[in-house]
């Protein structure tokens, strides 16, 4: 079994294959306590930047969307998961784009989560 995570993440549209996840994930019991929840220690714009610097060929040799090296971090769809331990349950903050459930399928696998203990919501602060 996969060890659940909490992370960042954003929707890059790629003509041949529909919507690219670009994640970065920590798994829970090393996340970082933020007030009541655990969370991702680096934020969007930290990740994206490092990516950034890799440029455009390094990206796609490491099998990435090349988005960072042409754009800035907040050009594309963004959410946020994070875990409440009291409730025991992931939350899903995600730009309404990516809140397909075929987009959230992808992130529930990619991170870890045990179907049924998410919920997904909407946060202005990752709209692009």
């Amino acid at each position: 079994m996969t060890t659940p995570c909490v992370g960042i993440f954003w929707g890059i549209r790629d003509p041949s294959h529909g919507m690219a996840l670009l994640a970065d994930k920590t798994p829970i019991d090393r996340g970082e306590l933020y007030g009541d929840c655990i969370t991702h220690p680096t934020g969007h714009y930290e990740f994206w930047e490092g990516l950034s610097g890799l440029g455009a060929a390094v990206l796609a040799g490491r099998g990435l969307p090349t988005a960072p090296a042409w754009h800035e971090y907040e050009e594309f769809p963004r959410g946020r998961i994070v875990y409440w331990p009291e409730e025991r349950r992931f939350v899903i903050y995600a730009d309404r784009r990516l809140q397909t459930t075929a987009f959230i399928e992808h992130l529930v696998a990619e991170f870890g989560i045990p179907k049924g203990s998410y919920a997904v919501r909407s946060d202005p602060h990752y709209r692009a």
